[in-house]
């Protein structure tokens, strides 16, 4: 009896082999969704249409790739719903923002955690910048400071939401300067983050780079301050935090990639593995992004799953630090 059971065990094993190797010659066969956990028009949603856009090319996945925002509670939904509701048959694909999702995991109230989910490639590196609106009085971090120290709680400033790289780099800020103000996460990411300052309903704001960026072409803020241990080149006249005495480094940097959930066949995994990344440098991806200043940071499958352990362990340290 038993080795009937151990033959049947067998059998099943290679037909599952066999249909998940079938199921990557052909696949994918039909168009592709990805869910992006931000609203649109913030800088995920901004990039990951620019990096998807040549899909259906022949020398990328053959079909195109459409995006699903599913935003709330700083990316919560939508991986909540990526990790316990979606086919794992690499028809939804999604982006993922490291620190955000991995702090939340460790911070809790969550249904994933790094191991809900596969990695498949990494596209860009997005730091945190605190940005006021033009007519703002504060033209530095120090006036920043000064204000907030004479001022306790009272300096509101708007981020994407709770344990994402915006509120990692305010808690540092905050750290740093030995100040306590009043962060603000705001609904609909990053977008709507940025347009509370626009509109003067919060005294300044941490946001992403590349949004601030556009910002700031047209004309509707400054920005004080990068977190990141050196300078952006599509910022090159404003000064690191660390520059201006606050001890802030590069943990909020925001990381965006493409991942699977847990499941996938892994020859699905191998193939967009292989073609994600040749996407991502595809010339009129790079010439897009860089017109919106959005950094490119291309990683492989196994570069991704060093860089989610590494800030893992140190998410793990900071946020009990902070």
């Amino acid at each position: 009896m038993r080795k009937l059971i151990a033959a049947a065990a067998m059998a099943a094993i290679a037909l599952t082999g066999t249909a998940s190797a079938d199921e990557a010659a052909d696949y994918p066969d039909r168009p592709v969704m990805m869910m992006v956990s931000y609203g649109a028009g913030g800088a995920t949603d901004f990039q990951a249409r620019i990096v998807t856009m040549t899909a259906g090319n022949e020398d990328a996945l053959g079909m195109p790739i459409a995006i699903l925002n599913k935003p709330g509670a700083g990316g919560r939904v939508g991986w909540n719903w990526f990790a316990t509701q979606v086919d794992a048959d690499g028809y939804t694909l999604a982006a993922y923002n490291v620190p955000h999702f991995i702090a939340q995991s460790i911070k809790g109230g969550v249904e994933y955690t790094t191991d809900s989910f596969e990695p498949i490639a990494n596209w860009g590196a997005d730091p945190a910048v605190f940005v006021v609106a033009t007519d703002s009085p504060f033209n530095s971090m120090a006036d920043v400071v000064a204000y907030a120290k004479e001022n306790p709680g009272k300096l509101t400033f708007s981020g994407a939401g709770l344990f994402v790289g915006h509120h990692i780099a305010a808690l540092q800020i905050e750290k740093a300067a030995g100040v306590k103000m009043a962060y603000i996460p705001t609904k609909g990411g990053g977008a709507a983050a940025m347009k509370a300052v626009i509109a003067g309903d919060v005294l300044g704001g941490v946001n992403n780079l590349s949004d601030a960026f556009r910002a700031r072409e047209a004309g509707n803020i400054k920005i004080l301050g990068v977190a990141d241990l050196e300078r952006s080149d599509f910022l090159p006249d404003v000064p690191t935090m660390k520059e201006q005495g606050l001890d802030v480094d590069n943990a909020s940097v925001n990381f965006r990639g493409i991942m699977v959930p847990k499941g996938t066949p892994q020859g699905i995994i191998d193939k967009l593995a292989e073609t994600v990344p040749v996407m991502f440098a595809n010339a009129r991806v790079k010439s897009k992004m860089e017109a919106g200043g959005s950094a490119i940071r291309i990683m492989n499958r196994d570069e991704v799953i060093e860089m989610w352990a590494a800030r893992d362990k140190t998410l793990k340290e900071l946020l009990a630090g902070l």
